[in-house]
């Protein structure tokens, strides 16, 4: 007999998963476990990053435990040690770095993620962003709710840039930055992108460019690289002076990406019109931070991927992976694969 566990929170919630486990494995035993993220902040938990929960009350649910679903639990060496059982951890999420995946390849315990499952959400929010920070829809809300009526914001140097007929450049032409691609066409921009890894005959009608030159020519530049010792820090003080004056930068990526002080010096010298933040180098946003005084900043709490769809496919492409599993076939998305060769 298989016990699953499910290990929701108060997003992808554990009956979500249930519900989409039971079809799949109607033999299975299921428990669950609710982690307090997003009520509470993720973090740091051993060594593992962005994670919710204890090692303590992952191991306790776990005992007798053959596969474990979850968004943020944490695996890590010590969970894994106490729990030998474990054969699947199956994250629904883009990338499982709430799973110490050298450790779980010790123990031989298979790793999977969900790619794109967000993506939807992130791209559409990254737009939103674009126009509330082209438009300044948040300072002209709160204006008006003060009882301000700011017509001033109609001056020819209070306006900022249009999406149609304006360059958009993208930087990673991922499962989000590719939705990106397409929706702003829709506005009638110009797209450029910078993304060494990305197919050429997936690009079209964008122009693949170099990432100076993309931002030279960007009235607008949204990012969505992956976090890696690579890309950390990607876009630097030298590439931000490089966009057109009056641009607009946004971020729905990871805050690790890009040096937000340049972007505050930039926005204080008149250099940008604007720029909008779902991620930031520390979060929660710390008090004194910056960006909280800087002009014609609009900020979202880590919210990009917040939407029922998410939920929903992240306990659909979990679900894939375990009746894969159960079915005895390679999981689609394996972090580790390695486990898999040496059980074959």
């Amino acid at each position: 007999m298989t016990t699953i566990l499910a290990a929701g929170d108060h997003f992808v919630r554990s009956s979500l998963f249930t519900d989409r486990l039971r079809p799949v494995a109607p033999d299975a035993t299921f428990r669950e476990l609710t982690l307090p993220w997003p009520v509470e902040p993720f973090g740091a938990v051993a060594e593992v990053h962005e994670a919710s929960g204890t090692e303590d009350q992952l191991i306790e649910a776990l005992d007798g435990v053959d596969i474990c679903v979850t968004q943020m639990a944490p695996l890590t060496e010590r969970v894994l040690d106490a729990s030998p059982g474990l054969r699947l951890f199956c994250v629904g999420r883009g990338g499982p770095v709430n799973a110490n995946l050298a450790a779980a390849t010790r123990h031989g315990v298979a790793v999977t993620f969900a790619p794109g499952r967000n993506a939807a959400a992130t791209a559409e929010h990254t737009v939103a962003l674009m126009l509330a920070a082209a438009r300044r829809v948040p300072a002209a809300h709160q204006d008006l709710t003060a009882g301000v009526w700011r017509g001033d914001y109609y001056r020819y140097d209070s306006v900022g840039p249009e999406l149609e007929g304006s360059t958009v450049g993208i930087v990673g032409h991922g499962a989000v930055g590719s939705r990106v691609a397409r929706i702003v066409r829709g506005f009638g921009a110009r797209v450029l992108v910078a993304d060494p890894y990305a197919d050429a005959a997936d690009l079209a009608p964008a122009d693949r460019v170099d990432l100076p030159e993309l931002m030279r020519r960007s009235s607008f530049v949204t990012v969505h690289a992956r976090a890696t010792p690579k890309t950390e820090g990607l876009l630097s003080r030298e590439l931000i002076g490089l966009m057109p004056p009056g641009g607009v930068l946004v971020n729905c990526a990871r805050g690790s990406l890009l040096d937000y002080d340049a972007v505050c010096d930039a926005l204080d010298e008149g250099r940008l019109f604007g720029a909008a933040f779902d991620v930031f180098p520390e979060e929660p946003l710390p008090a004194g931070s910056r960006l909280r005084r800087t002009p014609n900043v609009v900020m979202t709490p880590h919210l990009a991927g917040a939407g029922k769809q998410t939920a929903h496919n992240a306990s659909a492409l979990v679900a894939g992976e375990v009746a894969r599993f159960l079915a005895g076939r390679a999981p689609a998305h394996c972090a580790n694969p390695e486990v898999l060769r040496t059980r074959s």
